[in-house]
């Protein structure tokens, strides 16, 4: 997966020690059908993800990674689901904390494709193909298929 610069940079100050990244996850519907990709370094079906850059609106990275990764032009509807995911620790031995903002976002245009590299294999599939798909990711699609819910959150007693 290709690193932002932003990180990159921050990685020649800090090391390996854990940085608290934003990323968003984009879960595009089209008709009853959900985009789904193939990570290109573990091979995990999912839903498109990215790393939020500088400044940049956390809806705007969503729309921007389907472009990037699958070629696809959507719309971000909805905020679905805000979490902090278990702590990443890379083969290299960087260590991140995401906070994982999940979008639901609906197709516009395009015709998906691996558009980038960083997935080797996109299209859409029904909800009843998710058989590998894990079910931290099952979980964020059942959370942005309803338009209208509230956001799902922890915390905050």
């Amino acid at each position: 997966m290709t690193t932002p610069d932003f990180v990159l940079s921050l990685r020649e100050k800090v090391g390996h020690a854990p940085l608290p990244l934003v990323g968003v996850t984009a879960v595009v519907f089209k008709d009853e059908k959900v985009l789904l990709g193939r990570r290109a370094d573990n091979g995990a079906w999912q839903c498109v993800s990215g790393i939020v850059e500088p400044g940049e609106e956390p809806a705007d990275t969503a729309v921007r990674e389907c472009r990037e990764e699958a070629g696809v032009d959507v719309r971000a509807t909805r905020l679905a689901l805000v979490q902090q995911l278990p702590r990443v620790t890379y083969a290299n031995g960087d260590h991140v904390d995401y906070l994982d903002l999940v979008f639901r976002c609906d197709w516009v245009s395009g015709e998906p494709h691996p558009a980038d590299g960083e997935l080797t294999d996109v299209g859409w599939y029904g909800l009843g193909e998710l058989v590998e798909v894990d079910q931290q990711h099952v979980r964020k699609i059942a959370l942005a298929i309803a338009e209208d819910d509230p956001a799902s959150f922890h915390g905050g007693r």
